[in-house]
């Protein structure tokens, strides 16, 4: 079900991204502006976002909105503590482990003036993130997925510098905070309301929550480029 639901928002804000591009103008010209963009960077690990963006479409509205997706490789969280927290108790096994956050954003940009550089935005927004812990314990025949998707928000300031008349170098820098969800493992899920399915012995959501890294503040860096069409 998750993967029909992000194949899916993965078409329309791929179809969007070719529409839709960033305009440097807070006043109306002749009708919307449109951009496509894709950063790179440090987003809890590394990552890459996609993004497309829609401004000058209505008189005199000072924001502009932008929609995107982004994939980043990070941290699990503890192999060990996760298969006793959500499968058993054995302890076999050679472990290894990946990580990976897909995430959606909608944000607002207002344009700023940052020193001598016009092309500057602060820009905040809602985020929704789909978090997998992959762990295998190779010679322990034990291979498992943890899981959790949440809501959160976001905010940053980006600049532009032109590299041609319709290219720009993007520096992005800013913040997003996840809140707490589900966090579900074989058929085993632990909820922070304390609503929990099948949890192993006492454990807790909070036990849960210190066995994976899943999104809670995640800091981002990131640079790439801007089309406008």
């Amino acid at each position: 079900m998750r993967s029909k639901i992000f194949v899916s928002i993965l078409f329309l804000i791929s179809l969007s991204g070719s529409l839709y591009s960033q305009s440097y103008n807070n006043t109306f010209i002749s009708g919307p502006r449109f951009y496509a963009g894709i950063v790179t960077g440090y987003n809890g690990g590394f990552g890459l976002q996609l993004s497309g963006t829609i401004s000058n479409f209505a008189k005199s509205f000072p924001l502009s909105a932008r929609f995107g997706i982004g994939y980043t490789s990070t941290d699990p969280g503890k192999p060990a503590d996760a298969r006793k927290i959500f499968i058993n108790n054995a302890t076999n096994g050679i472990p290894e482990k990946a990580g990976s956050i897909w995430d959606f954003r909608m944000d607002l940009l207002y344009n700023i003036k940052l020193f001598s550089m016009q092309k500057s935005f602060l820009f905040a927004g809602v985020r929704y993130s789909m978090f997998t812990a992959n762990f295998k314990f190779i010679g322990g025949n034990e291979f498992f997925d943890i899981t959790s998707d949440q809501w959160g928000a976001g905010g940053g300031l980006e600049s532009y510098f032109a590299l041609g008349s319709n290219f720009d170098l993007v520096i992005t820098a800013g913040a997003d905070y996840y809140f707490s969800g589900t966090i579900m493992g074989h058929d085993t899920a632990y909820s922070p309301d304390g609503e929990n399915i099948n949890p192993r012995e006492d454990y807790t959501y909070e036990d849960a929550d210190d066995s994976v890294n899943q999104p809670k503040i995640l800091p981002r860096v990131m640079v790439g480029f801007n089309y406008s069409f």
